[in-house]
């Protein structure tokens, strides 16, 4: 069973800004095309950066372009979210995944337990 371990969420009030970061087990994610992923209250999940192994790659969602950075450590096999400025409606559950590069098709089954974003008006 493979699954990544996303951590870096709290509470912060609009225009703050956060940093997450996702560790994987059972997988390497040096190898993988990575996403970032988030899941509002009632809303289905939606993909909001991802990346290609080289890290030269990305792309974003509409709503984060220019906010949020996606990045990689591939020796410390780390992946990161850095979301600034951040708005009321980035508020969700956020996890990462291995994609199929150049879609937001997960490669695996199992989903992480995600961390918590909250951002307050």
């Amino acid at each position: 069973q493979v699954h990544p371990v996303e951590s870096g969420g709290g509470s912060v009030q609009a225009g703050g800004s956060l940093t997450l970061s996702c560790a994987a087990s059972g997988y390497i994610i040096s190898y993988q095309c990575m996403g970032w992923f988030r899941q509002a209250p009632g809303k289905e999940r939606e993909g909001v950066a991802r990346v290609h192994v080289d890290a030269r790659n990305t792309h974003y969602s509409g709503s984060v372009q220019g906010r949020f950075t996606i990045s990689r450590d591939n020796a410390g096999n780390t992946l990161y979210l850095q979301m600034t400025s951040l708005k009321p409606e980035d508020t969700a559950m956020y996890y990462c995944a291995a994609v199929y590069c150049d879609t937001w098709i997960p490669r695996y089954k199992y989903w992480g337990q995600g961390t918590q974003v909250t951002v307050s008006s």
